[in-house]
């Protein structure tokens, strides 16, 4: 659809991540609705391949991929309810509530990851490239012990918590490890929100004990093998944006537009970090075409002058973005993306 106006370029995309300017702002998003990839293919998204020609057809110079993995944390999809599209993460109660239900729970092991997707990969055309895309530690190991009782035991049993994470780190960070390794992989993407638009999660204290030694140990992974480094949180993130650039990621997403100013994170932060999204989704899914229109225009001169900057949505983009919406986003930024 868009393809025949910008060339392929894998290496735009690298380089923008890496605080770079080339001859285009590049495409990015965390994910794109099977519902509205479908509507634009013309047909159901059977495999990896598929993604491939959808993303390739909108001007993406890549494709993502993740690794295979189900934690069984008695909720919505992630249970095994493959009919359940959204769900309530658990606030309150989840499966491990004690040391007992630490010891009992079936935890995975690192030969349970599946990596076949990255092997069904025949047709990607010349000029795309892999981004390999895993995350949700600090997210899952919340998600397993309910969000109140996982705050609470940060304080009245912070060993438990620590085990928890720990558990969940060692399967993850092994994922970034094989990835890193892929010749046909080149960039590392991290997703993981510790944040609300009004602040923080946990505390900066809790996140620099567990969290950034962890994403600091992806970001060596990405370093050594010479990959680009992104790293996906919603929310307000001034208090911990110096752990986040010292845990060696390259580049930001999605910028959630009611948390933070993309104009006051350039002059503050674009000689050490990138940023990628940040075109508000509220708007992509509510707004007209002519409300996107204007709204990805006026995103697009604050972001893009000097280059560091991936253009997408703030988020992702879900069902309920109406599919010409999605267009006219794209459609803009490839109209007048150029430098």
């Amino acid at each position: 659809m868009f393809r025949d106006k910008r060339k392929r370029d894998f290496g735009r995309l690298v380089n923008t991540l890496r605080g770079g300017k080339t001859d285009c702002v590049p495409l990015i998003e965390l994910g794109i609705h099977p519902i509205v990839k479908e509507a634009l293919l013309g047909h159901k998204i059977n495999s990896v391949n598929d993604d491939v020609k959808f993303m390739d057809m909108m001007g993406y110079d890549f494709v993502k991929i993740q690794p295979i993995i189900n934690y069984d944390i008695n909720f919505g999809a992630a249970s095994g309810n493959q009919q359940v599209d959204r769900a309530w993460a658990p606030e309150q109660g989840g499966v491990i509530a004690s040391r007992e239900d630490f010891e009992n729970y079936r935890w995975l092991k690192i030969e349970d990851v599946d990596y076949s997707r990255f092997e069904q990969v025949s047709d990607l055309p010349e000029g795309m490239g892999i981004i390999g895309q895993y995350g949700d530690i600090f997210t899952l190991a919340w998600e397993l012990m309910g969000f109140e009782n996982f705050a609470m035991a940060s304080f009245t049993d912070p060993e438990l918590v620590k085990d928890v994470f720990t558990k969940v780190e060692e399967v993850i960070l092994s994922m970034f490890e094989s990835m890193a390794q892929m010749d046909n992989v080149g960039v590392l993407w991290y997703s993981d929100d510790i944040a609300y638009s009004t602040g923080l999660m946990m505390s900066p204290d809790f996140y620099r004990e567990l969290f950034f030694p962890m994403l600091a140990k992806i970001g060596k992974l990405a370093a050594e093998h010479q990959k680009p480094f992104i790293y996906h949180t919603d929310g307000l993130l001034f208090e911990v944006m110096e752990d986040i650039i010292g845990s060696g990621v390259n580049a930001l997403h999605p910028i959630e537009p009611k948390a933070m100013d993309i104009s006051e994170l350039k002059t503050q932060y674009s000689d050490r970090i990138s940023f990628c999204g940040g075109i508000d989704v509220d708007i992509l899914a509510r707004g007209s075409t002519e409300d996107v229109r204007r709204l990805t225009l006026s995103f697009m001169e604050k972001a893009m002058p000097e280059g560091g900057w991936c253009a997408g949505s703030s988020n992702s983009v879900p069902d309920y973005v109406p599919v010409e919406n999605y267009i006219t986003m794209v459609q803009t930024i490839i109209e007048n993306g150029d430098y």
